[in-house]
């Protein structure tokens, strides 16, 4: 089964465990500062930034490529 998206750096992961690893990263300021969205700016909270991504693509999208970009083979912080 994981042979069918060798390419996919995201295969595997949940929205949830994405998202939880770039808090401990950057820290919900530090998000913020990367991604201007009021889920990480306003009481931030891991259930209340899982919904509205989960609703909202263009937003997803921007987490995904963060997190891609942070934690990639490539980077000195390799993954998570």
């Amino acid at each position: 089964m994981s042979d069918q998206q060798p390419n996919n750096p995201l295969h595997g992961l949940t929205l949830e465990k994405i998202v939880t690893s770039l808090v401990a990263h950057y820290g919900w300021s530090g998000l913020a500062q990367r991604i201007d969205i009021n889920c990480f700016k306003s009481d931030p909270s891991i259930k209340s930034s899982l919904k509205f991504l989960r609703k909202t693509q263009w937003a997803r999208d921007k987490v995904e490529k963060l997190y891609i970009s942070t934690f990639s083979n490539d980077s000195p912080w390799g993954r998570p």
